[in-house]
């Protein structure tokens, strides 16, 4: 079930009442380890969105895995989402949350993809880099490598893409081979 609207509110929730009790932090932590256990187990997220696992069942499951490693704040709202019947939405309530905590404190994420891993010192010189020619003070830079780039790196942030991979390269070649007119009268 995607609903953004309905997790958003409830995000914005978490986010109100861990600010009133001075633990914005803390959860917003707990928020990132409940989002990495979605991402790292299909099954939890399965489980959170199967119709025919019972809710005591579920809560279970949620206090064996999650509860243990979180905040008593996040534990009774991860309650108070299963009683309500809400458990499903949960991944998606988790990454509002992340994208709210974002805005709030003027925090951009940046999403740097290159074909290889890459060290620390090119991590850090992108991240300065960015800063300069953007004007962002804060950016987050979540790295990811994807093979099928073949060299270069692609930058995304604030719904905005740079795209200096050899792939593109390649495909605006291909583009402009299909497109030539004078091909078709050579030979």
């Amino acid at each position: 079930m995607h609903n953004p609207r309905l997790a958003g509110r409830y995000a914005k929730s978490l986010i109100d009442l861990a600010t009133e009790k001075a633990q914005l932090e803390q959860v917003y932590n707990d928020v990132m380890y409940l989002q990495a256990v979605c991402k790292a187990s299909r099954e939890f997220t399965n489980l959170l969105r199967s119709p025919i696992i019972k809710a005591d069942k579920k809560l279970a499951i949620i206090n064996a895995v999650v509860v243990p490693n979180v905040s008593e704040l996040t534990a009774a709202f991860i309650r108070l989402l299963t009683v309500k019947g809400r458990e499903s939405v949960l991944p998606e309530i988790a990454q509002a949350f992340i994208e709210q905590y974002d805005a709030m404190k003027n925090i951009h994420p940046v999403k740097f993809i290159t074909a290889v891993p890459v060290g620390d010192d090119v991590k850090n010189a992108i991240s300065e880099r960015i800063k300069t020619e953007t004007g962002l003070p804060n950016i987050q830079l979540k790295h990811a490598v994807d093979e099928e780039l073949i060299g270069g790196f692609v930058i995304e942030f604030d719904n905005k893409r740079v795209d200096a991979s050899v792939k593109r390269d390649l495909e605006d070649i291909k583009k402009q081979f299909s497109q030539n007119l004078y091909s078709s009268k050579v030979g």
